[in-house]
C-alpha cells in the first residue's frame, strides 16, 4: 500500500514538473518576440541618438535621476525589457542613478495606465500612487548608487 503511495506522489510530481516546463517555455516564447523587436529598435535608434543621451543627461546626481525617472514613468514595457533598454543607456555612458531611476519609474509608475488605474481605483488614489512611485524611484535610484559606492 505505501509502495502505491508513494508511486502516486512520484507521478504527481512528474505532471506538476511538465506543467512547470511547458509554462516556461510559453513564457520565452511570449517574451522572446518583444525582447528582439527592443533590441532591433534600441539598435535602430542608437544610430541616431548617440549625442543625444549626453547632452540629455549631464552627470549631475539630481537631475539626471529625476530625467530617468520621468522617461521611466512615460515609456510603457514590460519590466524585463527596461534591463535591456538599461543596458544599452549604460554603454552609451549614461549613468547609474539615471538608469536606476529609469528601470524603477517603468516598473512602478505607470501614466499610460493611468486612466484604467483612475478608473478602478480612483483617481485620487491613482495619482497619489504615481507620484510618491515617481519620487521614490529617485531618492531609492540615488541611495542605490550611493551605497554601491561604498561596497
Amino acid at each position: 500500500m505505501g509502495g502505491c503511495i508513494h508511486l502516486i506522489c512520484k507521478m504527481n510530481k512528474m505532471i506538476k514538473l511538465k506543467l512547470s516546463f511547458l509554462e516556461s517555455v510559453q513564457m520565452i516564447k511570449t517574451a522572446l518576440p518583444i525582447m528582439i523587436g527592443i533590441l532591433l529598435l534600441l539598435n535602430l535608434v542608437k544610430i541616431y541618438t548617440q549625442e543625444y543621451y549626453t547632452t540629455l543627461f549631464s552627470g549631475d546626481p539630481l537631475i539626471d535621476p529625476l530625467i530617468g525617472a520621468i522617461a521611466g514613468s512615460i515609456y510603457v514595457g514590460s519590466p524585463i525589457t527596461s534591463y535591456i533598454v538599461g543596458g544599452e543607456l549604460l554603454a552609451e555612458g549614461v549613468s547609474l542613478m539615471a538608469i536606476t531611476a529609469f528601470i524603477m519609474a517603468w516598473t512602478t509608475v505607470g501614466l499610460a495606465m493611468l486612466p484604467l488605474e483612475a478608473k478602478c481605483l480612483g483617481k485620487k488614489f491613482s495619482i497619489v500612487r504615481n507620484i510618491i512611485n515617481l519620487f521614490s524611484a529617485v531618492i531609492v535610484a540615488i541611495l542605490t548608487v550611493y551605497t554601491l559606492n561604498l561596497l
